[in-house]
C-alpha cells in the first residue's frame, strides 16, 4: 500500500511514516500545502492522510482539489480541531474518514488498513483472483493453496498486479509504486525485471499460470483475457 502523509509536525511526520514502513507500507511525506499538491499530482497514491492546519495552506483544499481532478485515492483527515463542524465539513467534501489528535499510530494504521480494503477490494480481508490468493494483513500470498515464499518487493509487484488486474501498468508506474520516494536510487528498470522473473517462477513452481503480459516497450498486464 502506498500512502502520502499530509503534515507539518515534523515530529509526528517522521513517528507517522516510521510506522506505516514498519507495517510494510510504502510511506510518502509532504511538511506542507505545495509539497502535498506537487506530489499529489504527479503520482498515485492508495492513501492520504491529510492534516487541516498547514503552515502555508488548508488540507481541505487538498481534499477538494483531489475530488475536482477525480483522483482516485481514500483520504483519512487528521487534525487537532475536534469540533463535530469540522469533522462534516471534511466528510461532506470527500474524506473517508476522520481522526482527531492525539491518536495512537495503530490505530491510524488500522484505519488505513480499513479504508484500502474497502476501496481496493470491497472489503474483504482477502483477495482472489483464479488458483491465487492474496492476504494484504498479513503479506502472504498463496497458489493453489500453498503458501508463496516471496520478498517484500515480490509481495509489493504481485500484489500491484492482481489490485490492478486487467490494466496496463507502466514501468514508470511499476517502478514508482515499488520505490516510492527513492525511485531515483533506480539506475534503469532491470530490476523490475528481475522481481517479475522470479515471481513468474515462484508460482510456476506451485502450479499457478502466468497472467503477466508484456505491454512491447510500455509496460505489462495482469489478466486471463486475450
Amino acid at each position: 500500500m502506498k500512502v502520502l502523509v499530509i503534515e507539518d509536525n515534523v515530529e509526528l511526520l517522521r513517528d507517522i511514516k516510521n510506522f506505516l514502513e514498519e507495517e510494510g507500507n510504502i510511506c510518502e511525506i509532504a511538511p506542507n500545502y505545495k509539497s502535498a499538491y506537487d506530489k499529489i499530482g504527479y503520482f498515485p497514491y492508495d492513501i492520504l492522510v491529510v492534516d487541516i492546519t498547514l503552515s502555508d495552506g488548508n488540507g481541505l483544499d487538498i481534499i477538494r482539489e483531489v475530488k475536482k481532478e477525480n483522483i482516485d485515492t481514500g483520504i483519512i483527515i487528521i487534525s487537532a480541531r475536534n469540533s463535530v463542524g469540522d469533522k462534516i465539513h471534511g466528510l461532506e467534501i470527500g474524506a473517508d474518514d476522520y481522526l482527531a489528535k492525539p491518536f495512537y499510530l495503530a490505530e491510524l494504521n488500522a484505519r488505513i488498513k480499513a479504508l484500502y480494503r474497502r476501496k481496493a477490494y470491497h472489503g474483504r480481508k482477502e483477495i482472489i483472483f483464479n488458483e491465487i490468493k492474496i492476504k494484504p494483513d498479513t503479506h502472504e500470498v498463496f497458489v493453489n493453496d500453498r503458501l508463496l515464499s516471496l520478498t517484500k518487493k515480490e509481495f509489493d509487484i504481485i500484489h500491484f498486479f492482481v489490485v490492478n488486474r486487467h490494466r496496463l501498468l507502466t514501468k514508470e508506474a511499476i517502478a514508482e509504486h515499488l520505490w516510492g520516494d527513492h525511485i531515483e536510487m533506480a539506475e534503469s528498470y532491470k530490476f523490475i525485471y528481475t522481481h517479475l522473473a522470479n515471481v513468474r517462477k515462484k508460482i510456476a513452481e506451485l502450479g499457478g499460470n502466468d497472467y503477466i503480459q508484456s505491454i512491447y516497450s510500455v509496460g505489462y498486464k495482469f489478466t486471463d483475457r486475450e
